[in-house]
């Protein structure tokens, strides 16, 4: 396998051809035509809900299990039959009439008003019997015997002399229409395979309960449990084990009835020890419900306010790419808005799959690319859209060698308003396929009104600035063909957006524009609104990012000085004390790159040449693993960059940056002239995340976990894993053969 040619610079990306898919993923590779990617699994939806109203009692869950026929009118006469036993013992002790009478009494099946009133009242607290029938038949201790049959059949029923009396001008069911209630109750699946009768009647079944008694006060009872014992082994039989095991979050009673769960079996222990679904500690539940494909619209609502997205990768478990993650064709899409017009600024294009990532009524619309191609690649661009009179082209001036138009910026214009997407994909396919890319979307910005005598340029930014800072952004670019661009985004309202833009453009900047761009850029942001010095004083500084560049002979030449002068600047003062700041730096090693999902191939949109690294030994002593397991992303190979001050527990960060900007000099700037001015090669783009615009006075609360989706998901897990001794950085020039990666290539570049 060889890299390609064309634009080699250490701190860009590549433009290699991506080698075969992944083993497990059964889909063709993304540089194949025709491309077919793989459609993401479906869930299981969801049949029925069991609700939990009042109508449902314990009853019902009680006599769900009766089989039909038998079953039901066995469990009827049996229940109407301890009632009427309860009545003939109340009987038999006032009037203390011999046992013979008794044996008579329990022999005959009188069906007379005031039994059927006391069997409706233990069955449903909603039947209450007749009072005067209460008091010709029952004295005080039957009334007694009657409250500890009915605790001992529904604890919620309470009933007491004064609720009897309200009660006795309510209207009572007969035996009939509870028998029709029943036939409903025997339509349920589980009723078909109980028979109660045969479980009730059969001796060897009696034997084996310890509280089992032949006294009618306790049959009631008894056969509850033998119903609730009968229907849980019932369903636990049929089981299948739930395919998120301990992580599975969902309450659904129907969805814990048709799959098991490792924790089934203490929550089964603890009904059984009389603890009801309140008292049993409640399942960790997320904010977003992972419930099937939902439209872009409904992620990007979930993913407020902070609104920083993943792109969707193929291959991995599909329940992380349902939270907070989004593909082209989701940003793209009509529900997001009419599409009028859209303009590109990015570093590598592919010109048909691009068009087929806009919906087909929109790929007519005017389209505006912006790249830093010369010469043949920028002839190349241009004939790959002959076919499309729609296209038009910017081309950044980059007038410093090595340079690039790294930039990655989306402008959509639409019929209701405006969207600005500021990412970090290239706009090639394998980009958007089996990496971890980044993004922020901005809310709808509305159209502001025409007022006289007054700019829209001045009018409708946010307390960030971010409508000024974008407006001189695209205005360092000094093009005509962006004017259109510029009076459109200074016609519309930008008040909502809550991030700070942080932009490079090349040049040698001085004076007042020293600090527009590059790191001056953010330490000038940090330094108005970051964080106070004694609050973050020993919190750790994050790097992440896909390439290196040169960086200089030893870490006091530019990383650990000026860049982290910068990176470590505090509310009023750039000027701390750099030894007391741990710089962690996250970078692949060649194993993280030989067991990801494209396998070696991933490591040629992670440049870092051998020539450079051989110059800087130091870094690796910063280094630290790329792991992504709470977003399912650890073998989705980084090309998202991002930087972050987070505290030592791991809970908050001070400030939070995505952006287009790799670790090199040409993308961040460097000083000159004893600091006069400041230099920069490439055209870079990112948004700043600070806690005073989110409506929180010192940090934002992140994690990487897709449960916490309430907080700042970072692409990466905390707290970082540091190299050891036999790791070692991947470097994309020299030949990996010793290990094949998880496709079976060996990694040998010409």
């Amino acid at each position: 396998m060889s890299a390609k040619g064309g634009h080699h610079v250490s701190d860009t990306d590549s433009d290699i051809t991506v080698g075969p898919e992944d083993s497990d993923v059964t889909t063709e590779s993304p540089h194949k035509s025709p491309v077919k990617l793989p459609s993401l699994s479906k869930r299981r939806s969801e049949v029925h809900e069991i609700s939990e109203s009042e109508e449902e009692s314990e009853e019902y869950f009680i006599l769900k299990g009766t089989s039909k026929g038998k079953g039901k009118s066995s469990l009827f006469n049996s229940l109407k039959s301890t009632s009427e036993q309860n009545e003939s013992k109340s009987l038999v002790k006032q009037s203390n009439k011999s046992s013979e009478t008794l044996t008579k009494l329990k022999s005959q099946e009188k069906t007379t008003k005031s039994s059927s009133e006391c069997f409706s009242k233990s069955l449903d607290n909603r039947t209450k019997p007749s009072s005067e029938t209460l008091t010709k038949s029952i004295d005080k201790k039957t009334k007694l015997s009657l409250e500890t049959l009915t605790k001992s059949h529904d604890k919620r029923t309470k009933p007491s002399s004064e609720s009897l009396t309200k009660s006795s001008e309510k209207k009572t069911k007969s035996f009939t229409e509870i028998e029709n209630w029943l036939d409903k109750i025997d339509s349920s699946p589980e009723a078909e395979k109980v028979d109660i009768k045969k479980r009730f009647d059969s001796p060897v079944e009696k034997g084996k309960h310890s509280d089992y008694k032949p006294s009618p006060s306790s049959g009631l009872k008894r056969k509850q449990t033998v119903l609730l014992e009968e229907e849980k082994k019932t369903v636990s039989r049929k089981k299948p084990p739930c395919q998120y095991g301990s992580k599975c979050y969902r309450k659904n009673p129907s969805h814990l009835q048709e799959f098991s769960h490792p924790d089934d079996k203490q929550q089964t222990s603890g009904s059984l020890s009389g603890r009801t679904s309140q008292e049993s500690p409640p399942r960790k539940k997320p904010k977003i419900s992972i419930t099937g494909p939902r439209s872009p619209d409904q992620v990007y609502s979930e993913g407020q306010p902070y609104s920083f997205f993943l792109t969707k990768v193929h291959g991995i478990q599909n329940q992380y790419n349902q939270v907070l993650a989004m593909d082209i064709k989701d940003i793209l899409s009509p529900i997001m808005g009419t599409l009028q017009a859209s303009c590109q600024f990015n570093y590598m294009f592919e010109i048909p799959w691009l068009m087929k990532q806009y919906p087909e009524q929109f790929r007519s619309k005017p389209l505006l690319l912006v790249h830093g191609f010369t010469a043949g690649n920028k002839t190349a661009l241009e004939i790959e859209a002959t076919k499309y009179s729609n296209i038009k082209f910017c081309q950044a001036r980059l007038e410093m060698i090595y340079g690039t138009h790294h930039t990655k910026m989306m402008i959509l214009l639409y019929e209701e308003g405006m969207r600005v997407v500021i990412h970090t994909s290239n706009l090639v396919e394998r980009d958007w396929y089996q990496k971890t890319q980044g993004m922020w979307i901005s809310p709808l910005f509305p159209k502001l009104k025409k007022e006289e005598n007054k700019s829209n340029y001045s009018r409708g930014d946010s307390p960030t600035n971010f409508k000024k800072d974008l407006l001189d952004y695209i205005g360092s670019y000094k093009a005509y063909q962006l004017k259109d661009w510029q009076q459109n985004i200074a016609d519309h309202d930008m008040s909502s957006a809550k991030v700070v833009i942080i932009g490079s453009s090349p040049g040698r900047h001085m004076a007042e524009n020293k600090h527009k761009f590059g790191h001056m850029r953010l330490r000038k942001v940090l330094n108005t609104h970051g964080p106070q010095k004694d609050f973050v004083k020993s919190w750790p500084v994050i790097g992440q990012y896909s390439s290196i560049g040169s960086l200089g002979a030893t870490k006091d030449a530019w990383l650990a000085t000026e860049f982290l002068q910068s990176l470590a600047t505090v509310e009023g003062s750039s000027c701390v004390p750099l030894a007391s700041i741990n710089l962690k730096l996250i970078f692949p090693t060649k194993d993280n790159v030989r067991c990801s999902l494209e396998g070696y191939p991933a490591g040629a949109s992670i440049p870092y040449s051998i020539n450079v690294a051989k110059k800087q030994t130091y870094l690796t002593s910063f280094f630290h693993h790329w792991i992504s397991k709470g977003r399912g992303r650890s073998r989705a190979m980084p090309h998202i960059k991002s930087y972050c001050r987070p505290s030592p527990s791991s809970q908050e960060v001070a400030w939070f940056l995505v952006t287009s900007a790799n670790l090199s000099k040409a993308a961040w700037g460097a000083l000159e002239k004893k600091g006069s001015q400041l230099m920069i090669r490439s055209y870079e783009l990112g948004v700043l995340f600070l806690p005073k615009f989110f409506g929180s006075k010192k940090t934002i609360p992140v994690s990487s976990d897709i449960n916490d989706a309430d907080k700042l998901l970072l692409p990466y897990d905390l707290p970082l894993k540091p190299y050891q001794k036999e790791d070692s950085p991947w470097i994309w020039d020299i030949a990996y053969k010793e290990l094949p990666d998880c496709n079976g290539n060996m990694w040998c570049p010409s």
